[in-house]
């Protein structure tokens, strides 16, 4: 078990709940103001482990962290689903109508958008953070302010729930990459999923051969990315996911991918995250409640 492990955000944010979903309450929490810092405490050993976003299922990939694991000197080793519930929260004693400006991270916001346009007069605040949007307001105490955070946030900064539920849908999840130096053996940790990164030649047809291959050896691929190749306008290369009940299956097409691609390296080969027991915890709130505002 790590003994430092670094995440995105501070106090209250999902990162947290995510970091300590997987890892537990032991390790220490190294907080980070940015992604790249949290690539930087694991490959220069500050911290033995990290946790990082890289999608939501309604606000979709977060780009630049796919560049950040593709130049990372570092291993996927794992993943976390984690359900994604946010609230507009304010000072006590703060009426709906007193609002006059929402703070969150731009993806909590983007995640609340149908909401967020019943409201046009508000203005929206783009901040790094939702556990530090909350801090700020409960240390700061500015009029007129809500943030976008979680129930965890809620908590620990002693703040009010003006609406609930305010995602524009109910199934809502964002999922998290487990980061360190070299794979860590895990008792019981039968992988069956693998993070891949490739480049093919710019050709019609290079990337088709891929995606034969891939469903020829019977792996599901739950995940394709395109990311731009610096130095080369309009050329990608591909973030790929695939699952597989078989390691002989992930063999097989790792012998074949070379043939078809000018690059291919494996992040890593990890145990897929348990997306049945983030859905049974993401329990549905009561539709009133999503309709406040």
């Amino acid at each position: 078990m790590p003994a430092h492990v670094a995440i995105q955000g501070f106090q209250g944010s999902f990162h947290e709940v995510a970091a300590r979903q997987y890892f537990g309450a032991a390790p220490a929490l190294n907080f980070c103001a940015t992604f790249g810092e949290v690539v930087a405490q694991v490959a220069d050993g500050r911290a033995d482990a990290a946790l990082m976003a890289m999608e939501n299922s309604l606000a979709g990939s977060i780009l630049p962290n796919y560049l950040l694991l593709e130049r990372a000197a570092l291993v996927v080793t794992g993943e976390v689903y984690l359900p994604i519930h946010q609230h507009l929260l304010a000072l006590p004693g703060t009426a709906l109508a007193d609002v006059r400006a929402v703070h969150s991270h731009p993806m909590a916001l983007r995640q609340c958008g149908d909401f967020l346009a019943r409201h046009p007069h508000w203005l929206l605040v783009e901040t790094e953070d939702t556990g530090l949007s909350a801090q700020l307001l409960a240390e700061h105490r500015p009029p007129g302010v809500a943030v976008v955070a979680g129930a965890q946030a809620a908590a620990a900064f002693g703040l009010q729930r003006l609406a609930s539920a305010i995602h524009d849908d109910p199934h809502n999840y964002t999922r998290f990459l487990v980061l360190e130096r070299a794979p860590e053996a895990r008792p019981g940790a039968r992988p069956d999923k693998a993070s891949l990164y490739f480049y093919t030649s710019h050709a019609p047809g290079c990337l088709a051969q891929v995606l034969m291959l891939v469903a020829a050896y019977g792996l599901n691929l739950s995940k394709l990315q395109s990311c731009p190749r610096p130095g080369r306008p309009w050329h990608y290369g591909f973030h790929a996911d695939v699952e597989f009940d078989d390691p002989a299956q992930l063999e097989a097409l790792l012998r074949e991918l070379p043939a078809v691609t000018e690059e291919l390296r494996v992040l890593g080969i990890y145990r897929r995250g348990d997306m049945a027991l983030a859905m049974q915890k993401s329990a549905v709130i009561p539709s009133a409640a999503r309709n406040l505002g």
